[in-house]
């Protein structure tokens, strides 16, 4: 672990539990800077900052921030005495006590107590963070009054407050909000695993759909079981337990310079076809020649997809589906929050977000049948 001292300089953007801060250390340099309020107060300028640098001196994730850990001249007050025992973080320095939506001391006890059902609600799991507005988007423009919960799993960020997207998409009201699960922490409901996390969006919010995805930051090491993203299997299995109708989101890209995540990627060939042990429908995009991103999609990397899917749907367990791409450029340009997924836009990796646009429609083909039996 590396630590530095440092100062608040200056404060930038903030958005739910979130600040951003640019801090002088000792030796002179500056950094950007990430608090979360919640943990370790509200910073001012001219605070003198406990930050930890690891992530950043090796180049890895976080977004470039160095993370606040304590403002140790002005400590936040203790919060009021509040119900829940929850901990999250759990035996860590920051670890984080709330109110789960199914413990003993919260409202939904008793309507949690022995629930098992979903009652067949589509449920959208996808690998990647930067998937969610879009799979939002394209559901609103089927069914633009769709309940719609996101779950947060704990695969890679754990506090929710990191998602400016989940944030944003709240505040728009495009989402009902987040649920927070396993070890992730900071939604607006928060549940002890993927399983209440799934009943509480059903039963306690009333979500027409719920949209599962790891926080922002996912993990990979380049071998083939060495990544986050295989907690994409064990949700389709947990929504196939409880009754629910499960959405495989392909994880695919035509910009992305890795052979083994261009065009459809190893990630997802491991996690539907071997992690995943139940039923799940895939859809896949049907280029359509009309719409502006399906055209930026080459010759060379639908023959490469073609290919890959032959290969995907032999397992028996995978039902495609294809899905026509028809007006997708203008709803994923009308997204209420920018779309980009590591770092490259919409027509850098046209395929990636064609790819969340049709489980989207997936999804909002799925709900009229749902909603008549509601």
């Amino acid at each position: 672990m590396m630590w530095r001292n440092g100062r608040i300089v200056s404060l930038g953007r903030a958005w739910g539990e979130s600040q951003e801060c640019q801090v002088e250390l000792d030796d002179g340099s500056e950094y950007r800077a990430l608090a979360y309020r919640r943990l370790v107060g509200t910073p001012r300028v001219g605070d003198r900052a406990l930050l930890s640098a690891s992530a950043v001196h090796r180049g890895l994730g976080t977004g470039g921030y160095l993370m606040v850990v304590a403002l140790p001249d002005r400590l936040p007050a203790d919060p009021p005495p509040a119900p829940g025992h929850i901990v999250k973080a759990r035996y860590t320095p920051l670890q984080y006590m709330t109110l789960g939506v199914d413990e003993q001391e919260s409202p939904y006890h008793d309507l949690l107590a022995q629930a098992d059902s979903i009652a067949g609600m589509p449920v959208v799991v996808a690998d990647l963070h930067s998937t969610l507005p879009a799979v939002v988007a394209a559901v609103h423009a089927h069914r633009p009054h769709a309940r719609i919960a996101y779950i947060m799993d704990d695969g890679g960020a754990l506090p929710a407050w990191f998602s400016q997207v989940a944030a944003a998409l709240t505040v728009s009201g495009d989402i009902l909000g987040t649920i927070s699960s396993g070890q992730a922490f900071g939604g607006e409901l928060e549940s002890v695993n993927i399983h209440t996390a799934l009943l509480a969006a059903r039963l306690v919010w009333r979500a027409d759909l719920a949209i599962v995805t790891q926080g922002p930051g996912n993990l990979g090491t380049g071998t083939r079981w060495g990544f986050s993203g295989t907690r994409v299997g064990d949700i389709i299995n947990a929504v196939h337990t409880l009754e629910g109708r499960a959405i495989g989101l392909l994880r695919m890209s035509s910009g992305d310079a890795r052979d083994r995540h261009f065009g459809l990627s190893h990630h997802t060939t491991t996690a539907l076809t071997r992690v995943a042990l139940s039923p799940v429908l895939c859809p896949v995009p049907q280029f359509d020649a009309t719409d502006e991103l399906s055209t930026l999609v080459d010759s060379g990397t639908r023959t490469k997809i073609s290919r890959q899917f032959s290969e995907l749907f032999a397992c028996p367990r995978l039902e495609r589906r294809d899905i026509a791409t028809t007006g997708l450029t203008e709803v994923l340009e009308a997204s209420p929050v920018n779309l980009r997924t590591m770092g490259r836009g919409l027509r850098e990796d046209p395929l990636a977000f064609l790819a969340a646009g049709v489980a989207g429609y997936a999804a909002a083909q799925l709900l009229p049948e749902l909603t008549d039996r509601q």
